[in-house]
């Protein structure tokens, strides 16, 4: 499937636009969540132990926490679609802007825009973990496995940040560009 430049651009601009709008929202309603509680989602991530778990639990168990809790963790499925394609869309701009085929680079930079889409899928599978050993409560070996996931996924977001940043220079090289041409 081919797609021309500028439907590339779109697609990338709106999936990025989208994604830190789903971000603020998923953040606002966690530090609301720490504000009120004390604990917050994205403490999850940090959890390797089953006990840390079963007092997130506890913090929540008063009904307006455990529903803000529940939203934040339900968000951030929107969220994970959104920061794929971003960081996939990123990718490509990056590879197209600074890379000819058949280089080893573009191969790599091909390669790398997949990552975080990988990041995406384990985000989701630690999200499910995560709610099953709130839920269910867990051992210290569940929540390990939540843990190393957990640290998976933010080296797949590390890379799609540095193809994000690779997309914005490229965009600004190329509108540097038009600018020099312009009379």
């Amino acid at each position: 499937m081919r797609i021309t430049k500028a439907a590339l651009n779109r697609r990338w601009a709106i999936s990025t636009l989208l994604a830190i709008a789903v971000f603020a929202i998923v953040a606002a309603l966690d530090m609301r969540l720490r504000a009120l509680s004390g604990v917050a989602t994205t403490d999850l991530q940090g959890y390797a132990l089953g006990w840390q778990y079963r007092a997130a639990r506890a913090a929540w168990l008063p009904e307006p926490f455990a529903l803000r809790a529940g939203l934040a963790l339900g968000l951030d499925y929107l969220f994970m679609p959104l920061y794929a394609a971003s960081f996939f869309l990123s990718g490509i701009i990056a590879r197209e802007a600074f890379t000819r085929p058949p280089s080893s680079l573009y191969r790599l930079l091909t390669i790398l825009a997949a990552v975080p889409v990988a990041g995406a899928l384990l985000d989701a599978f630690e999200n499910a973990l995560e709610f099953w050993l709130l839920v269910n409560g867990g051992g210290d070996q569940l929540a390990r496995i939540a843990f190393t996931i957990s640290n998976a996924k933010m080296a797949a977001v590390y890379v799609g940040l540095v193809l994000l940043a690779g997309a914005i220079l490229a965009r600004a090289q190329e509108r540097q560009k038009r600018k020099m041409k312009a009379p």
